[in-house]
């Protein structure tokens, strides 16, 4: 099973403060997962307990059946899931056949306790990305 190169997850805001060892002990958790173009890559009120960072193909995000975008190569989603494996918030849909990495909480969780810098740098990136929220 393929994994993500330390330089793609380098470039997620998650850990992009992280140096090479800890780049490749994140990379390392991660799976390859693939999609069929119209395939429900996650849905809006269901669990979740992956973040995903997309390599290959785009997919359209929608919340509440509003559309809220697309996402592409580089892109992620799931995060909060790396945390509370809780519901997810919007639904992810492949427009494309697409190649994602996706890291399971209980997979994160053994690295995260393992380096406190990780875990550092998570909760700066949701501390940003809910002051982003409250703000838009």
């Amino acid at each position: 099973m393929q994994h993500p190169t330390p330089e793609l997850i380098g470039r997620i805001p998650l850990f992009s403060g992280l140096e090479g060892r800890e780049l490749a002990r994140v990379a390392d958790a991660f799976k390859e997962r693939r999609y069929k173009a119209g395939d429900t890559v996650a849905s809006e009120g269901q669990k979740g307990a992956g973040f995903f960072v997309i390599d290959q193909g785009t997919a359209s995000v929608t919340v509440r059946g509003e559309p809220r975008g697309t996402l592409g190569p580089g892109d992620y989603f799931g995060e909060i899931a790396l945390i509370d494996a809780g519901e997810r918030t919007a639904s992810i849909v492949a427009d494309t056949d697409m190649v994602c990495y996706g890291m399971t909480f209980w997979e994160f969780r053994p690295v995260v306790e393992a380096d406190g810098r990780i875990a550092w740098k998570l909760l700066q990136a949701l501390a940003a990305k809910l002051r982003a929220a409250q703000q838009g």
